[in-house]
């Protein structure tokens, strides 16, 4: 993505405006709860204008993901196999990267469900959040999936237009990753041009985000309301349950790049902890991976990292890989369907691990609450959960997305490390 797109779509989201959102949703909850006790007479016109405001918005963000999610992927896989192509330091770190996000989407999937049991939400709690849900979203609040009897006939799509306008993100997902995957076997003069229209209009798609998300506090608050008048103070405590949960899945996944570091990057534990204080400390200040990018170079030079491997491995990373993420957003879509006490089908599940390990080859290096819904809401998509609810917890995501970028910036040195010790025991061995 360019970097002109990538600033316009960010800075509607980012800095102070991000806790504007997050005060429009505290805001709009506790004046739906107190609209609980007013007359039918004020709240019923209120809450239908809330529902009609707040439902627009969510349709102007419903519109961009599956355009955005084809663009993404084509140019992800295109971007992935030209850099795998550059060196074998650069094989090495896609490599890495597609295992440990594949391992991310599993890990999540399997380990939400285990949280959820450990710590369940009460069910009261559950039961007043789902009636406020129903308030944006009749369909939200239903407990039911699609049928799956014909789920696997349909993977690879027979119409992809129509695949698209039914919303049916696996087989779109399939296709993208196809088409991206033929493309790079295209001579470079054939394949750069289409490419650069991909990427041109993921570049439009950002833009689009990047004006809609300059109203999220108006669009928040006015779902919020709508949530707040059927659940009451109960979606407070939903949502500090969801925070918890979602961040102990991000701080797992970081304490797995420590496990990376010792066991494939032969470092040990006391050094690589002490050599990531510095980056980590850059991470939960800027909760970005470009900008700890300087001090992730810093502490690959502490732990002993050859320059060529980490000049070339972790600005890859920082450019393709997301660690975090398909395990973050697979637990975001299994928790909403724990409050919707709705029951994610086997099959199902295995199309939200694909998507999601999928989705994050072509994730785009934006702050967390810019990828949140277009990250998300394919897999809530393919997992047959509702993405309403997405709309309201991008109001709390600058919480969650402190560990998302604290568990990506030791990820990739721990790659990096990994990249390292193969690439100096290969030089050993020649």
């Amino acid at each position: 993505m360019s970097e002109a797109a990538e600033a316009a779509a960010a800075r509607p989201i980012s800095g102070a405006r991000a806790y504007w959102v997050l005060l429009a949703l505290v805001a709009g909850l506790l004046l739906g709860a107190l609209a609980q006790k007013m007359g039918d007479g004020l709240r019923e016109p209120a809450l239908k204008a809330a529902t009609i405001v707040g439902g627009l918005w969510l349709n102007a963000l419903k519109m961009t993901v599956i355009p955005l999610v084809v663009a993404l992927l084509v140019n992800g896989i295109a971007r992935g196999a030209e850099a795998a192509r550059a060196g074998r330091i650069a094989a090495r770190s896609v490599f890495w990267f597609v295992v440990i996000i594949s391992g991310s989407a599993t890990f999540g999937a399997l380990l939400t469900p285990v949280l959820l049991r450990a710590m369940p939400l009460l069910p009261a709690n559950a039961e007043a959040l789902r009636a406020g849900l129903a308030a944006i979203d009749p369909g939200a609040a239903s407990g039911t999936v699609p049928a799956v009897a014909d789920f696997f006939a349909t993977i690879v799509p027979a119409n992809v237009i129509a695949a698209a306008t039914n919303g049916d993100v696996l087989p779109l997902t399939v296709f993208a990753f196809l088409l991206g995957l033929a493309l790079t076997r295209l001579p470079a003069d054939r394949r750069r041009p289409v490419v650069a229209v991909f990427e041109g209009i993921a570049d439009a798609l950002l833009v689009i985000i990047g004006w809609v998300l300059w109203v999220a506090p108006l669009g928040v608050g006015a779902l919020a309301f709508a949530v707040g008048s059927g659940a009451g103070a109960a979606a407070f405590a939903a949502l500090a349950h969801y925070i918890l949960l979602v961040s102990i899945l991000g701080a797992l996944v970081m304490g797995a790049g420590y496990a990376v570091a010792v066991l494939a990057g032969r470092r040990g534990l006391g050094a690589f902890a002490k050599a990531m204080i510095a980056p980590q400390a850059v991470a939960i200040s800027t909760q970005s991976s470009l900008a700890s990018l300087p001090a992730m170079l810093g502490a690959s030079k502490l732990l002993g990292v050859k320059e060529r491997v980490a000049d070339v491995t972790l600005p890859l990373a920082v450019a393709l890989f997301r660690a975090t993420g398909p395990a973050m957003n697979l637990g975001v879509v299994f928790y909403i369907a724990h409050w919707l006490g709705t029951d994610i089908s086997l099959p199902h599940a295995i199309a939200a691990v694909a998507v999601g390990s999928v989705v994050s080859y072509g994730a785009v290096s934006l702050p967390g609450q810019i990828s949140f819904f277009t990250s998300i809401a394919p897999i809530a998509m393919a997992a047959g959960v509702p993405v309403a609810p997405l709309a309201l917890l991008v109001a709390v995501e600058m919480l969650p997305d402190i560990f998302r970028t604290l568990g990506n910036v030791t990820m990739d040195v721990a790659v990096t490390t990994a990249v390292d010790r193969q690439v100096q025991a290969r030089d050993s061995a020649a």
